[in-house]
């Protein structure tokens, strides 16, 4: 697939030279390896001699390594109406401490039904409580922002925890 007339052939870490194409091809097959070029962008292009199958292989696993060290981090979604009681606000927004402590992002939704939309303000207020009560454990990642007949707040938390 190499369709430059020259190439640069690494072997091994240690460079071989320049030689035309067909000849580096020669080479890696007489020790029963493959060509693979490694930067195109050079003139000439740099190849080297290796086993491509177990080349593919280690950078699978390296993936593989890196995926696995990763931290997924989730949206939880705490779901509010404006004129939500005391005790029912407390046990979601504990809910909600419990899910950033865990390193996950909450987002906190005030759903508005029939005409409560006209009353705005009292699920604003309900959100500005909700950050109040929040402050110390996460940071707002996204203001309040109407969606619908929702509105939507987004907090995320201040240090992430890893889960053990």
């Amino acid at each position: 697939m190499i369709r430059v007339k020259e190439v640069n052939v690494i072997c091994d870490g240690d460079k071989l030279g320049i030689f035309p194409t067909q000849e580096a091809l020669s080479m890696a097959q007489d020790k029963d390896m493959d060509l693979v070029e490694v930067d195109p962008n050079s003139n000439p292009p740099v190849c080297r001699i290796m086993d491509y199958g177990k080349f593919k292989y280690q950078q699978s696993k390296r993936a593989h390594e890196a995926k696995k060290k990763q931290k997924i981090i989730h949206v939880k979604e705490v779901k509010f109406r404006p004129n939500t009681d005391q005790h029912d606000f407390d046990f979601k927004l504990k809910n909600a401490l419990r899910f950033l402590e865990s390193g996950d992002k909450v987002k906190v939704l005030v759903f508005f039904r029939g005409r409560e939309i006209v009353h705005r303000e009292n699920g604003q207020r309900l959100l500005e409580r909700v950050t109040k009560t929040l402050e110390d454990m996460a940071v707002v990642e996204q203001e309040a922002k109407q969606e619908g007949k929702t509105l939507c707040m987004i907090f995320a938390p201040k240090s992430l925890k890893k889960k053990a």
